[in-house]
């Protein structure tokens, strides 16, 4: 399997490549790149939930949000029910920049795709399935379709 396992790793590095480079041009990285996507994807996120999706710590994810927030990408408010829960939304910026970012993404998948056939993108997602922990995927597939119903996938971001 090592040639999978390779295959894998050089998809990651040109998949993360394309938003890496535009990432650099204004001192971001992966980390700034995954916070704002989940951000952007479902506005209103608490900081616990953010740490649970990324699993990393909060010292971890300090850094990285301050930034965001810093420079006008993301924006805390208060919970409604509760005032000392914080909730991450993303900013017109962020949102542009997270949406800029998802349309390179969406195109490297774009042209891998088109060349596999009509079947290409569900057998794509059930491979990527079962690549996660099988006690996970439910928790993931919720997160992934949340507004959308699993037969109503679309290809933009």
């Amino acid at each position: 399997m090592f040639d999978l396992i390779e295959l894998l790793f050089f998809a990651y590095r040109d998949f993360v490549g394309d938003p890496d480079r535009i990432l650099e041009n204004i001192g971001f990285g992966r980390a700034h790149h995954r916070v704002l996507h989940f951000v952007d994807r479902q506005p209103g996120l608490t900081i616990a939930e953010l740490l649970d999706i990324l699993r990393i710590t909060k010292q971890s994810l300090s850094r990285v949000l301050k930034e965001l927030l810093d420079q006008n990408y993301v924006e805390q408010r208060a919970g409604v029910s509760d005032r000392r829960q914080r909730l991450l939304y993303p900013t017109a910026e962020g949102r542009r920049l997270a949406r800029d970012l998802a349309r390179l993404q969406t195109e490297r998948f774009s042209r891998a795709l088109a060349s596999l056939g009509p079947d290409a993108r569900p057998a794509a997602i059930d491979f990527l399935l079962g690549m996660i922990d099988p006690q996970e995927r439910e928790k993931v597939m919720q997160l992934v379709w949340r507004n959308d119903p699993p037969g109503a996938r679309k290809t933009e971001p």
